[in-house]
């Protein structure tokens, strides 16, 4: 047992899936496909972490990934008719459980969480089309959200904290600048998020406002935010000091080290067996807190560009007082760069010129010396 909560449901670690066995009745709502949507003949809920084993991607043991779902929850003694469960390639023992409580009011968040192959913004480019019930594999990285409420919830308010949970699960995202692996945008999630949300029916205490400006809606998005960014770091090591990286924070436009040396090596292919010091001198650079700041600006200018919230004029002028300054760092005479191309594409082109520029004047003299 992983503990109890207040309303009196245990929560277990079994297998790989962590699972919650309602001590009554339970109005629930969940995207799982199991016996998914707005329910109150739940009798338990789960969790699966669908890999075959750690490393490799998600299986199914069934022809179809409900009959999967059913099969999981029959192996671990439940009743698949009143289960509802949601499937993941994340870890159960990264798990994060928070409670968070005001008065009679208490909740908690249990998330596995993991977005560094499958993070992508609402609105990216799909993978798949969907039709006549086409069953596809589950990719790497997923978000799942189990939400347990010790109050009466309505329908409507069961549904409305949906979208709090969303909301926080976002925020927790874009707090760590995680970007999209589908585009240039800054990640909202996995392509394959569940939510399970589940309130007491029997609960004495009603509450009929989820939304931010309730202490319901409060407490769900303290819990929900710090469950997500507590399961990523587990998962996958996401966190603030992982993110603290030029590198890290430059990809989702094609910044990283392995650009630098792709643009470096393709005039200096005489180096092309230095591969490993590069990388290791590269790596003094990534972290500096200066120039991850200056980089962070760049490219949120970028952002706005592509939001429509500045012009192309300010966009480059910007962008190039914020180069001048990274080259004053780097000690390197700055060079504006003429328009060539889009604005994306000429400023991230100048940005690269910028760091392999540094790279040929320093760290080819450091490999001479050896």
């Amino acid at each position: 047992m992983l503990c109890k909560l207040t309303s009196g449901d245990t929560v277990y670690h079994y297998n790989k899936s962590i699972i919650i066995k309602f001590s009554g009745k339970r109005a629930v709502l969940s995207t799982g496909i199991l016996n998914g949507g707005y329910r109150e003949n739940i009798s338990a809920v789960l969790n699966h972490d669908a890999k075959a084993a750690p490393g490799m991607g998600c299986q199914l043991r069934a022809p179809t990934y409900e009959e999967h779902m059913k099969l999981i929850a029959e192996e671990a003694g439940l009743d698949a008719e009143h289960t509802t469960g949601i499937a993941t390639a994340a870890n159960m023992e990264n798990v994060s459980i928070v409670n968070q409580n005001y008065g009679n009011l208490s909740l908690t968040a249990i998330v596995t969480a993991g977005i560094e192959t499958n993070g992508g913004r609402v609105g990216d480019p799909a993978s798949y089309m969907e039709e006549n019930e086409r069953i596809t594999n589950i990719p790497h990285g997923t978000i799942n959200i189990i939400l347990a409420i010790d109050g009466k919830l309505f329908p409507h308010t069961l549904a409305r904290s949906f979208i709090t949970v969303t909301e926080a699960k976002t925020a927790a995202i874009q707090e760590l600048l995680e970007g999209s692996k589908y585009s240039t945008g800054l990640a909202t999630g996995s392509g394959t998020d569940g939510v399970i949300v589940y309130a007491n029916v029997e609960s004495k205490n009603i509450y009929q406002d989820a939304g931010k400006h309730s202490k319901l809606g409060e407490l769900i998005g303290k819990a929900v935010k710090q469950a997500v960014k507590e399961a990523l770091e587990k998962q996958s090591g996401l966190c603030p000091e992982k993110q603290k990286s030029i590198f890290r924070r430059g990809r989702r436009y094609g910044i990283t080290a392995e650009r630098l040396w792709e643009d470096y090596i393709a005039t200096n292919s005489e180096k092309q067996n230095k591969k490993l010091e590069y990388m290791e001198f590269i790596e003094t650079l990534e972290k500096k807190e200066d120039l991850v700041s200056l980089t962070s600006l760049y490219l949120h200018l970028l952002d706005q560009w592509e939001w429509k919230l500045l012009s192309e004029k300010t966009v480059r002028e910007h962008c190039s007082l914020l180069r001048k300054e990274i080259s004053n760092i780097l000690g390197l005479p700055f060079q504006n760069r003429k328009k060539k191309s889009s604005v994306v594409e000429d400023m991230i082109e100048a940005y690269i010129i910028l760091f392999t520029q540094y790279v040929s004047e320093n760290w080819e003299k450091k490999i001479e010396r050896k």
